[in-house]
């Protein structure tokens, strides 16, 4: 193969990125293949390059996701996370070309993924499996294991910026174009390769044999993705492919694609030994002290400054905490209830009584715990004497309230007196902490062990409620629903907190919307939701007012981009 200088698919990720991704390349005239892959290992080693990269991109689009919407800020407290205003700027849609390294990363990391994915597919269109011992069936899912990763990056793209380059080849530059496609081409080479990709993928046959797939495209994951596609069709090119969406969905939950299951327990899907978890459909495996992006990265940064003294997960195996995000707040700082149809994360789930999410979070040993927020005191024992965690920059005690102030040394119970609350007015006491995946303690063997699930059934199982209750069949929706909700209520509440027919509750769109964040909280999708349900622009929260337009349901093309490629052009709407 030839290794070309300008190889176009590098050239749109031109900003330096994590430490995980080497974009410097060595050049030469003529290389050949034959030199690279001499064993079957080899070959598999290349194959499953680009997971590693993809695994850690899931860092900007959790933020890119998150902080617009409604459910997670990052307010000013004692003069940090300031960071210049781009966290404001997150939050009340105004941001530019120039903004944070998190939007360019998205747009950087996603070219470098496809750049990589490109390489292996290449590789494989060159290969003999007959060298390298593989039965054709081993092949054929191996190299398609790249084509639906690209689509996994793709999918990504369109999402955020909808208008995109074309690259679908490494050695072949003139497969690719430096200037943007309309979506419906991205939009329909995504649909093609996954559907091509499909019959040939694995399929999990059997329940509890899940740990086998970890970061490998089965039949079930790039359906899945196809229901992602689907599901905001309307979104990306215009036009309503539901009727689709649900079939694929349907299909899923049949067994079609294999074997899944919800899991019994809530926090099954996040724990130690969640690549066991039959609920998981695709997930990146992680593991303590090696590559652990989601804890290392991403939720240690949820929960407070020195939570490992609480936790007692100290940074030998976690890493450091940071308490960077919280959920947005449900109260004034005088104690009065807001009546926000959007955001107040925690009140949404004290909707329904019983839901055992919404305990304190407590390590239980032996690879248990319970609980899914931090509020309140966070105590813990130190040398034989109880103490409390205290703030990391003035040393008064947390008090974690589900209000965003300047609250310092008041005491549980205690409220201000002015009801002024934005941005700018926060403390380390502002705003309840998420938990998603387990803060155990170092001496639990399960301590980061756990892998990160990109695609649950559950997600799967919403995508097809909402499509039957969008043409009418809230009865149906609602049972779907109730399928995964179950597990978070004690079962003499059923009556009152499942949907009907099975329960009292009424289903409709509203209600629907505040479900899917109650069960993918801090799970980096929110954004999508609320644009599908035509709440991101117009809709009001906690210190958001509705945008003038609706240009920022995309990104920018980040300024350096545009500086650097003349053939891009800027999305709409932005200068």
């Amino acid at each position: 193969m030839k290794a070309y200088k300008y190889l176009t698919c590098l050239a749109l990720a031109v900003t330096s990125l994590s430490a995980c991704t080497d974009l410097d390349e060595n050049l030469y005239s003529e290389i050949g293949s034959n030199n690279y892959f001499n064993t079957r290992d080899d070959v598999i080693a290349m194959a499953f390059r680009s997971f590693e990269h993809g695994y850690w991109t899931i860092v900007p689009r959790f933020r890119i996701n998150e902080l617009p919407a409604d459910q997670l800020i990052i307010p000013r407290r004692d003069g940090s996370w300031d960071d210049g205003g781009v966290w404001r700027q997150f939050h009340y849609h105004t941001w530019t070309p120039d903004i944070s390294r998190h939007v360019h990363d998205e747009w950087d990391s996603q070219f470098a993924g496809i750049a990589q994915a490109n390489f292996a597919i290449d590789r494989f269109n060159e290969l003999d499996p007959k060298k390298f011992d593989f039965q054709e069936d081993e092949w054929n899912a191996l190299k398609m294991q790249n084509r639906v990763l690209r689509c996994w990056y793709y999918l990504r793209l369109l999402d955020a910026f909808r208008n995109v380059p074309f690259c679908i080849s490494y050695d072949d530059p003139s497969q690719n174009t430096l200037s943007q496609v309309p979506p419906e081409k991205i939009f329909n080479f995504i649909e093609k390769e996954l559907t091509d990709a499909i019959p040939l993928l694995y399929k999990k046959n059997s329940l509890g044999s899940g740990s086998q797939y970890a970061n490998m495209w089965t039949q079930a994951g790039a359906a899945a993705l196809l229901v992602r596609l689907y599901l905001n069709a309307k979104e990306y090119i215009g036009v309503d492919r539901l009727a689709d969406c649900e079939k694929v969905a349907q299909d899923i939950v049949d067994g079609v694609y294999g074997e899944y299951k919800v899991a019994d327990r809530w926090d099954a899907p996040f724990d130690s030994d969640n690549d066991s978890c039959d609920e998981l459909i695709f997930f990146f495996s992680g593991s303590c002290n090696y590559t652990s992006w989601h804890y290392n990265q991403l939720y240690n940064w949820g929960v407070p400054s020195y939570s490992e003294l609480f936790f007692d997960d100290a940074k030998v195996k976690h890493g450091g905490h940071n308490g960077e995000f919280v959920c947005s707040p449900s109260y004034d700082p005088t104690g009065n209830l807001y009546d926000f149809k959007l955001g107040m994360t925690i009140q949404k789930f004290r909707k329904y009584p019983g839901d055992v999410r919404l305990k304190k979070y407590k390590n239980l040993g032996g690879g248990k715990r319970e609980g899914m927020f931090l509020f309140g005191y966070l105590e813990y024992m130190q040398n034989g004497i109880p103490r409390k965690l205290k703030a990391p920059e003035m040393p008064y005690e947390l008090c974690i309230r589900d209000a965003v102030g300047q609250f310092h040394y008041k005491k549980e119970g205690q409220w201000l007196t002015s009801p002024e609350s934005n941005m700018t007015t926060g403390d380390y006491n502002s705003g309840w902490y998420t938990v998603k995946y387990p803060m155990y303690s170092n001496n639990d063997p399960g301590a980061g062990e756990s892998d990160f699930a990109e695609i649950r059934l559950p997600e799967i199982i919403y995508a097809l409620a909402e499509c039957k209750l969008r043409r009418g069949d809230d009865k149906e929706a609602g049972k779907l629903l109730n399928s995964v909700r179950r597990r978070y209520y004690p079962s003499d509440k059923h009556k009152e907190v499942l949907y009907q027919p099975e329960g009292n509750i009424t289903l409709d769109l509203d209600e629907m919307l505040d479900e899917w964040g109650r069960e993918f909280l801090a799970e980096g999708r929110r954004r999508i939701d609320l644009i599908r349900f035509d709440k991101f622009n117009k809709g009001t929260w906690w210190d958001k007012q509705p945008d003038a337009d609706d240009h920022t349901k995309i990104y920018p093309v980040p300024r350096v981009q545009i500086t650097t490629n003349a053939a891009l052009k800027q999305n709409p709407g932005y200068k």
